[in-house]
């Protein structure tokens, strides 16, 4: 590991010890989403954000990727989410989870 990057770790371990690991309802809205919505349903949440038709467009090629994960390993995926959330301090699990 070169030098330059071991003290750019140091540096961040030692500048934000502080950090803390909230999670916005957002994303784990965004997430739960793109495994469980259709296409045309995540899209237009996505329309929300006022995000570039460029980002949009590379959600939704992810979205169709995650489309081919059997049901069952998608819910397998959730319950691992759930999981780090929940490690994550998040306490509204049942809206997460809806």
């Amino acid at each position: 590991m070169r030098l330059s990057l071991s003290v750019l770790l140091v540096t961040l371990a030692l500048c934000c010890y502080e950090a803390n690991a909230v999670v916005c309802p957002a994303i784990v809205t965004d997430m739960v989403s793109s495994f469980f919505s259709y296409e045309l349903t995540y899209k237009l949440q996505l329309l929300r954000f006022g995000a570039p038709r460029e980002a949009v467009d590379a959600r939704l090629e992810m979205k169709r990727c995650t489309d081919k994960i059997s049901f069952r390993n998608r819910l397998l995926i959730l319950k691992a989410l759930a999981k780090i959330l929940l490690k994550c301090g998040y306490k509204d699990l049942l809206n997460f989870l809806s």
